[in-house]
C-alpha cells in the first residue's frame, strides 16, 4: 500500500516523492527510540497487570 501511495505522488509531483524515499531512513532512524521505549512501557505494564492479577489467579486455581 506505502509503495502504490507512493508511485502514485511520483506521478503527480515527483521531487517530492523522491525526497520522500530519501528522508524515510532518517525518519525511521529518529523515530526508533521511541518505538523501543514504547514496547518498553508496555512490557512494564505488562508486568505490573500479572503481578497484581497473580493473587487471584492462584487463588482461582486449575480448571
Amino acid at each position: 500500500m506505502k509503495f502504490l501511495l507512493w508511485l502514485i505522488l511520483l506521478v503527480i509531483c515527483w521531487p517530492v516523492a523522491l525526497l520522500a524515499l530519501l528522508l524515510y531512513p532518517v525518519v525511521w532512524l529518529f523515530l526508533l527510540p521511541f518505538r523501543l521505549v514504547g514496547i518498553t512501557f508496555n512490557a512494564v505494564f505488562d508486568l505490573f497487570k500479572a503481578l497484581i492479577t497473580l493473587p487471584a489467579r492462584a487463588l482461582r486455581g486449575s480448571r
